[in-house]
């Protein structure tokens, strides 16, 4: 269980603060919900969701260690691509709903050097497929920020120099 004021991976939403854990009863049940806060919240959005929720994905953010492994995977090649369109987006989708943080970054992983390699050919990338990798990144690249205690933008452009070249040198985080 998590604590009054942990940030937490709510799937859907990213990165959410535990405002309060309180008991609700709806249809007569009595449960104890976690009131969340989406840290990026410019529309005051309140989360209600069960502590005991099976439904839906929660983590515990990751910690530095972590993120340099996943920030590090973006050396690799990333995973297989599918190259029909809507097994593609079935697969990656049912991957990010899994919540496991390395296997969304070689999601987005394959999905970066995909439409690096359409730019470079002068061809439109997939919206569905641009779709899903801006979801990972909102979510996936602010919480590597957040453990690597940088910016967002900051995790954006090291990746993407990797992906954009062959260059085997860990990236340092201080």
């Amino acid at each position: 269980m998590f604590s009054i004021g942990d940030l937490i991976v709510y799937s859907g939403h990213g990165i959410c603060r535990i405002d309060e854990i309180c008991d609700k009863t709806y249809s007569g049940i009595t449960r104890a919900y976690y009131v969340l806060h989406p840290i990026d919240n410019s529309h005051n959005l309140t989360i209600s969701t069960p502590v005991d929720n099976d439904k839906t994905v929660i983590l515990k953010l990751m910690n530095k260690e972590e993120a340099v492994k996943i920030v590090d995977s973006f050396h690799s090649a990333g995973i297989n691509w599918i190259e029909r369109p809507q097994l593609r987006g079935q697969v990656y989708t049912d991957t990010i709903k899994t919540g496991n943080r390395m296997d969304i970054a070689n999601v987005a992983n394959t999905l970066m050097r995909k439409k690096y390699e359409y730019k470079m050919a002068g061809k439109k990338f997939y919206e569905h497929d641009n779709k899903i990798l801006s979801t990972i990144q909102a979510i996936l690249f602010k919480e590597l920020s957040i453990a690597l205690n940088t910016s967002p933008e900051v995790i954006f452009e090291k990746i993407n120099s990797l992906i954009e070249t062959t260059d085997q040198t860990p990236i340092q985080f201080n």
